[in-house]
């Protein structure tokens, strides 16, 4: 009789046990009737519209005008430059003291923005062009000496440098010379990101503000950044990727928590990163993106599913776009569900089973 009843009661779980088989599932209907601390939950389908309709959301800043519209002038003389002057035909000039030649020397801006000169003393180089100077130079020294012919060139620049922080390979200073450097240039100088940086994370601070750059799209046929260039005085900080995290978890082969650096990391990406859907236990049909909001004042949560029972969903999921924190989550089976409630029953009806069997 005890042994009836048993059998009876384990077919009766048996019949409920996609119910209550253990580990997480999700339908859209259940992430429809969310509706807790988080507030209501809205739920989406990727599909070809929603795809267009999100990309158009988050597309990069532009570049502002500010910043391609500038166009380096020519080189100022700064304090610290060293400069090589010559005057033809005095050799006493170019060498007072009859040995090493001046000119295979240098002449250093001082602090006060000036460099010494015989006869003329001192001379104001500092913001002048080496053209400006080189005339200011012949014009006083003709006072002395006919038929004057100046030569000047910057031999060492020091005086004008932009800065690189954060996440380059190769942080610290780097100087200006008469040759306009571009922003793509200085990022490669400083060896690009570290392997942390965000690539979207760049942020350009130039006389007084601060403007985010996103060096990722670069490629881009209408990327406005190769005519950037930098100036006196310009700071450059790459942020790392720290807080661009999505998480994939469910029935892939290798869940795992993903951080990125670059401005678009898609939802075909991250399941390729984790190896993929699990073929023996995942439901293709539930593969879901859950999305908090940032502002749950203004926006609700969003729930995005992709039916991919046909591998064709995959273009889809290579256009969906993921943004940091989302939580990619792939839903089990029917039948793998149901595997595991009989993979937990099974150790508990032997027991109870036994535990009949000792009682008789």
């Amino acid at each position: 009789m005890k042994r009836t009843v048993f059998v009876v009661a384990l077919f009766a779980v048996l019949l409920q046990g996609c119910v209550f088989s253990p580990g997480q599932h999700m339908t859209p209907e259940d992430a429809a009737d969310e509706i807790g601390e988080t507030g209501p939950v809205t739920v989406l389908p990727i599909n070809a519209q929603t795809v267009a309709q999100h990309q158009s959301l988050y597309r990069p800043e532009p570049v502002p005008a500010a910043l391609y519209g500038y166009k380096p002038g020519d080189y100022r003389i700064g304090a610290g430059d060293g400069l090589q002057i010559t005057v033809w035909d005095h050799v006493e000039l170019n060498s007072p003291t009859n040995q090493e030649p001046r000119a295979q020397g240098t002449q250093i801006v001082r602090n006060d923005g000036t460099v010494y000169y015989p006869f003329i003393n001192s001379i104001q180089a500092e913001g002048k062009t080496v053209s400006e100077l080189r005339n200011d130079l012949q014009r006083a020294l003709s006072r002395y000496l006919t038929d004057t012919q100046v030569d000047v060139n910057v031999q060492n620049y020091a005086s004008q440098r932009v800065v690189f922080s954060g996440s380059f390979k190769n942080a610290g200073p780097q100087v200006l010379n008469n040759v306009p450097l571009s922003l793509i240039e200085a990022v490669s100088r400083a060896g690009g990101d570290d392997g942390s940086g965000n690539l979207a994370g760049l942020i350009l601070k130039r006389d007084g503000h601060e403007y985010l750059l996103d060096i990722d799209t670069l490629n881009r046929k209408d990327s406005k950044l190769n005519g950037i260039y930098l100036k006196n005085g310009d700071q450059l900080h790459l942020g790392n990727n720290r807080a661009n995290k999505v998480y994939v978890l469910g029935e892939v082969n290798s869940p795992q928590v993903m951080t990125y650096g670059t401005s678009t990391f898609t939802l075909l990406e991250a399941l390729g990163n984790a190896g993929g859907l699990a073929q023996e236990t995942a439901n293709a049909e539930a593969i879901y993106v859950i999305r908090g909001a940032q502002d749950r004042s203004k926006q609700p949560a969003t729930v995005f599913y992709l039916n991919a029972k046909k591998p064709t969903a995959f273009l889809l999921a290579r256009q969906f776009d993921l943004q940091a924190s989302d939580v990619v989550f792939v839903g089990p089976s029917d039948i793998t569900r149901w595997n595991r409630f009989i993979s937990q029953l099974l150790p508990s009806a032997t027991v109870v089973a036994t535990g009949n069997a000792l009682g008789q």
